[in-house]
């Protein structure tokens, strides 16, 4: 640990800095306020243009923390400046398993989002955002809907902000659990009050996305890096991270580490530096296998790798939403297999047949060599489900299914002919769950 608030050594605080350096009250406007709080989104507004918060941004490099990494600037770019009501929605339906980092930054420092929201609406020049909050998000909606009413009752939010001639409205939505509402033309369905399923493209969301209005579409940790860009500039973001991959990512760390949480760092870490930031592998754990990037990336089991897009896209996986389950040699890679398998099965919304057809079979097929019913012609079988759904179904849920399962099976092949030939899963007896979790089998020895 450095001295400097017993922060991680390598760790480095931009989006999560007020929620660390002031965790009693980060989330109270009072607090904001006292740290700097709304004056980058107060300065947009009164002192540059649209078109110059929209360049300020390109060149920072910013890029979304959502998943795909498209750059926040150029995605801006996109929406047509001459059209009519415009909108910016803030996608925090954050539902990939491993992945905690939205809602907590959401819970500690709400109002470094709305100034966030308000820097991304003013470059657009829409005058209405809505805030898409995953259902369980309990403790989150509560202070977020507190902020926005704050916000209000400041005058940094509603008609005229900050004394201009800028309105702009704020509304809290909260959704219903479904994980396909991550995608964001699902999410636009359903904040229409439709059943959320994913869109065809073209038309995309900047040109015709919520109400058929245009759309921009933003995750949480990306608005939340703004006010620090705006009040710093893009040549001090700069300064960590890639060229193609600049600043700080936060990293939501779990599985078989000594100290599981959210880590800020430079895009650019090495995966074992990140693993030392969680305090390495817990006592008496040997690292296996880590998923660098949620549940839909694919599995790693080197550690060298650097933590930015492009790198792990050369490795053959890649960064997702950040989240980070490093696993030890008491994980059976066929049941890793089947807990994430069975999670796309459940969420897939039905709307196309490769993702429909594709998960169940997947799900039955490890649930028979997992309990000992194998064939040995099983593992091929997976392989081949996994070619029919990757690139053929309609949205990137039923792709991601496909990609976890086939690197499982691929890295790890030798464990699943074990299975089939032992005619049993090689791990019971010993077998711990990544998180929080019991083993199966009658010793119930608990997970960390």
């Amino acid at each position: 640990m450095s001295p400097v608030s017993g922060r991680p050594r390598g760790e480095v605080r931009i989006v999560t800095r007020r929620m660390r350096e002031y965790p009693e009250d980060s989330w109270t406007l009072s607090r904001a306020l006292d740290d700097g709080g709304y004056e980058a989104s107060r300065k947009v507004v009164t002192q540059m243009t649209a078109d110059d918060t929209i360049e300020l941004v390109k060149s920072s490099g910013l890029r979304g923390r959502g998943g795909a990494g498209f750059p926040t600037g150029m995605k801006w770019s996109f929406v047509p400046k001459d059209v009519f009501p415009k909108y910016v929605v803030i996608n925090h339906d954050e539902g990939e398993p491993g992945t905690f980092k939205d809602r907590e930054l959401a819970e500690l420092d709400p109002h470094a989002l709305i100034e966030g929201i308000t820097i991304a609406c003013w470059a657009n020049q829409a005058n209405k955002a809505f805030i898409y909050c995953r259902g369980e998000f309990a403790l989150g909606s509560r202070r977020m809907d507190r902020a926005i009413r704050e916000a209000y009752e400041k005058g940094f939010l509603g008609d005229g902000i900050y004394g201009s001639k800028f309105d702009l409205d704020i509304i809290l939505h909260r959704g219903a659990g479904a994980y396909i509402c991550g995608e964001e033309s699902a999410l636009l369905d359903s904040l229409e009050g439709f059943r959320g399923q994913p869109r065809l493209r073209p038309p995309y969301p900047a040109v015709k996305g919520l109400y058929a209005q245009p759309t921009v579409v933003n995750n949480t940790e990306t608005l939340m890096a703004l006010p620090a860009i705006i009040d710093k500039g893009a040549d001090w973001y700069r300064k960590w991270g890639t060229e193609k991959s600049p600043g700080t990512k936060v990293f939501s760390v779990s599985g078989h580490v000594k100290e599981p949480g959210n880590y800020e760092a430079p895009l650019a870490m090495p995966l074992s530096e990140v693993l030392e930031l969680a305090g390495g592998m817990r006592d008496g754990s040997e690292f296996k296998a880590v998923i660098p990037g949620g549940a839909s990336a694919p599995l790693l089991t080197d550690l060298s790798v650097p933590m930015d897009f492009e790198s792990l896209k050369d490795a053959g996986t890649m960064l997702g939403s950040g989240a980070i389950v490093f696993m030890d040699q008491t994980t059976c890679m066929v049941r890793n297999a089947l807990v994430t398998t069975e999670f796309f099965e459940h969420e897939s919304c039905g709307k196309c047949t490769p993702c429909r057809e594709g998960t169940w079979w997947g799900v039955k097929v490890l649930e028979r060599i997992e309990h000992g019913e194998g064939r040995p012609e099983d593992m091929d079988l997976l392989l081949d489900i996994c070619d029919g759904i990757d690139g053929r179904a309609f949205c990137p849920l039923g792709d991601a299914a496909s990609w976890a399962l086939r690197s499982n099976v691929k890295l790890f092949r030798d464990e699943f002919e074990a299975h089939v030939s032992e005619g049993r899963c090689i791990f019971d007896g010993e077998h711990k769950q990544l998180v929080g979790a019991r083993a199966r089998g009658d010793e119930m020895e608990g997970g960390s």
